[in-house]
């Protein structure tokens, strides 16, 4: 488990933190696959896991181990940053990505306003830093 060795502190928070990360993947899991419409019974067909197991990652009880990770992966049509970008510090790209396919769904006048709005922090954000 990759994320253990990441992110332990110390023994005392080890624990604390780990069950914080998985149980942000589990939320990106859930909404994933509600996203393609499916129960966790059709994720389970699909992938050839049970939807016991299904449920288990999906409250952060557990985390896959690579081999069913992948599987996951594949079965939620998704890459791995779709999944840990809650929990990794270099995942700009797939949240940029989000946003976007989010602003596009919505009317061109609301897209508008959010964009001019971002360009707006992005420039205060420019003079702070010059």
């Amino acid at each position: 488990m990759l994320f253990i060795h990441i992110i332990m502190i110390n023994k005392l928070e080890k624990g604390m933190v780990i069950i914080m990360i998985d149980k942000r993947i589990g939320k990106r899991i859930k909404q994933r696959r509600e996203q393609l419409g499916l129960t966790q019974e059709e994720l389970a067909e699909k992938t050839g896991l049970t939807p016991n197991y299904i449920s288990t990652l999906e409250r952060g009880a557990s985390f896959p181990r690579c081999e069913k990770l992948i599987i996951l992966l594949n079965g939620l049509e998704t890459s791995a940053d779709g999944i840990f970008c809650d929990v990794l510090e270099h995942t700009t790209d797939y949240q940029a990505t989000e946003l976007s396919r989010k602003i596009a769904d919505l009317p061109p006048s609301a897209q508008k306003r959010i964009l001019q709005m971002v360009e707006l922090m992005i420039q205060q954000e420019k003079e702070n830093i010059g």
